[in-house]
């Protein structure tokens, strides 16, 4: 530490950078006060080094996984009925659903998901998952930031993942696929106090969504009346002006820096073609399901390839046959109360119209970046903002925060494993709780983000989580290990 008067060098600030709670408070002082008064001398302010940069620690390292497809089960899926059967209980809390074997020994699932059982040691289940937060609103702003009692104003995992990991490629970074209803705020459209810069860019809404045979990609369009030569205009002319403004304060380098990317996916063929399904062989687009949610998935692949860094797919698997749309909330599955039919039924809020879709969907993602030599790279994760209630009533199920199941696969995860356990009924978490913060580290340490990052409006008053990544899922477990977790919450 050095005394009153002494210069604070280059070399020994940054010999610290990376563990920033080390510095005492007369380092704090005297660094920020260089880089807010622009000093001489050996100091850090000649370098445009002030107090957020020092604390800011680097945001990237060697990451397992390039990019993130985020599946969300918008409603709150019931683990129940698809991950995490109790056929032991009585008949009110484990329904008619049986488990059936999967392709590691001493792991079942629900008869719903053959494919995936057949699968099963390309992914792990957490079930374990736990918060408090029982409302649609509050629980998915808490799936989505990772943070028990987020701000407002917190980010999304997709926005973090945009400012900290962006695209190197001429694509978003960040893209939502199918709108949430209006049960919540439309947090998701923005970039928390991260900005406008760092939201996603949103394909589909309702029905107007890539299953439609009359959906058309827009978003790329340039505005009406505007050629692509006076397109070219506007940029030499933009160009001609970086002399007078290229010593500029960062918010104009950061403009400039985003508008010639807006230019680039307008003009540039890449992006259009990676947003554009009709490249796909209708055999393809059949193996994934027709609808929303198989050609979203399909979707959320091509973007993945193209260099997209997260994809979020919202998990509608849409609208029966000669039923009326309601809305894209599938997994909101109360029952015959609110006039939703049975949670067991095939009607849009049924299991046994929406499980069936998600095995189709999500077994053809998994082969398809597997044989396209992507699984390795893309963390695949799947979870809603809570579970559903242990007991029937009203042949449906309530909102459940205190214990519900994740399903993570590729970027790194071994699968075949079950994290955790609940208790008899499913109800409460008997082993092992996995807390919003620990499922965010997970997602974050496998992008090559390390959780203590700092970051935030300021630039370093925040930690990118301020939980620890989920160790079990980074380590490979034999079969013994898998059945002894397993069988622990039997």
């Amino acid at each position: 530490m050095p005394e009153v008067g002494q210069s604070l060098s280059v070399s020994s600030v940054a010999s610290r950078r990376h563990s920033p709670l080390t510095l005492g408070r007369r380092d704090l002082l005297r660094v920020g006060a260089l880089g807010i008064a622009g000093g001489g001398g050996v100091g850090l302010a000649p370098l445009g080094v002030g107090l957020p940069q020092l604390l800011a620690s680097p945001g990237e390292r060697t990451a397992p996984a390039k990019a993130c497809l985020f599946i969300v089960q918008y409603g709150g899926a019931s683990h129940h009925d698809s991950f995490d059967l109790k056929p032991d209980a009585p008949a009110e809390i484990r329904g008619p659903y049986r488990p059936i074997d999967t392709s590691v020994p001493g792991l079942r699932i629900c008869e719903l998901l053959p494919r995936l059982a057949g699968m099963a040691d390309r992914f792990a289940l957490i079930r374990s998952m736990t918060h408090g937060n029982p409302g649609h609103d509050g629980g998915m702003h808490v799936c989505m930031t990772g943070h028990s009692l987020p701000a407002e104003n917190t980010p999304y995992f997709g926005s973090v993942v945009s400012r900290l990991r962006p695209s190197t490629a001429n694509v978003p970074s960040y893209v939502w696929l199918q709108n949430l209803a209006g049960d919540v705020q439309p947090r998701y459209l923005n970039g928390g106090y991260l900005g406008a810069a760092h939201g996603p860019l949103r394909v589909g809404t309702d029905l107007d969504n890539p299953s439609s045979s009359s959906f058309r990609f827009t978003a790329f369009d340039p505005p009406a009346g505007v050629s692509q030569d006076r397109l070219d205009d506007r940029q030499r002319l933009l160009a001609d002006l970086d002399p007078v403004f290229g010593a500029a304060a960062p918010p104009y380098r950061d403009f400039t820096r985003f508008q010639e990317q807006a230019v680039d996916l307008v003009s540039a063929p890449t992006a259009r073609r990676a947003f554009d399904l009709d490249q796909e062989s209708a055999s393809v687009r059949d193996r994934y399901g027709r609808g929303p949610l198989g050609q979203n998935l399909l979707l959320a692949r091509r973007l993945i390839e193209a260099g997209v860094r997260l994809v979020t797919v919202v998990a509608w698997t849409g609208t029966p046959p000669g039923e009326t749309f309601r809305n894209v909330q599938t997994w909101d599955m109360h029952g015959d109360g609110p006039g939703l039919g049975s949670i067991f039924g095939t009607t849009s809020y049924g299991l046994s119209w929406a499980l069936p879709r998600v095995d189709l969907a999500v077994s053809a993602l998994l082969e398809d970046l597997e044989d396209r030599g992507l699984l390795d790279e893309t963390l695949v994760a799947m979870v809603g903002e809570f579970g559903r209630s242990p007991r029937i009533s009203l042949n449906g199920r309530d909102h459940w925060p205190a214990c519900y199941s994740a399903f993570l696969a590729g970027g790194g995860i071994h699968g075949g494993q079950v994290i955790g356990a609940s208790d008899a009924q499913g109800a409460y978490v008997k082993d092992r709780p996995v807390s919003p913060e620990m499922f965010g580290a997970t997602l974050f340490d496998r992008l090559g983000i390390a959780p203590e990052t700092r970051f935030g409006p300021d630039g370093f008053s925040q930690r990118v989580s301020d939980g620890e990544p989920v160790r079990e899922l980074l380590q490979v477990a034999g079969p013994r290990e898998t059945i002894a977790r397993e069988t622990r919450g039997s």
